[in-house]
């Protein structure tokens, strides 16, 4: 599934900042690249929002990513805080997210790895290799296929 026909020119981005959609994530997710990690952790949360998973998979470091990424179509993310990061500009080779993913059902945090792979910003995966820290509620389904 593909990312929804109703993110049009007007709605506000998901991950929260004072832009359209389009203006915003839409462009990632439409092949523009991410010049920050932190673009790309924003674009990535959009893109569990919209569900698009073929930008997720996309966006996921060759070297960690599952065969096959599924988003939990009953999942309803509300909001994103972005906490604080390391690295991750656009001279930098690698960098670091902390944020706070709301959904309907609780709230998943995690501190993200980043680097680039061919130019492009790519998610590596969590700082704790045991995954999301949950703070608050169930996590949401990331169903994965390795």
């Amino acid at each position: 599934m593909g990312p929804s026909s109703d993110q049009g020119s007007t709605r506000r981005c998901p991950c929260g900042l004072p832009a359209t959609y389009a203006a915003c994530c839409g462009r990632f997710h439409g092949g523009e690249a991410a010049p920050t990690a932190e673009a790309l952790m924003r674009s990535r949360y959009s893109a569990f929002a919209v569900g698009d998973r073929a930008y997720l998979h996309a966006t996921w470091d060759p070297d960690t990513r599952p065969r096959r990424v599924e988003i939990d179509p009953d999942t309803r993310w509300t909001g994103l805080e972005v906490l604080g990061g390391t690295g991750g500009g656009l001279l930098e080779p690698t960098g670091t997210v902390e944020f706070r993913a709301h959904h309907a059902g609780g709230v998943v945090a995690e501190l993200s790895r980043f680097r680039r792979v061919a130019g492009r910003w790519v998610y590596v995966g969590p700082t704790d290799r045991r995954g999301p820290l949950r703070t608050a509620g169930p996590a949401p389904t990331r169903r994965a296929s390795s």
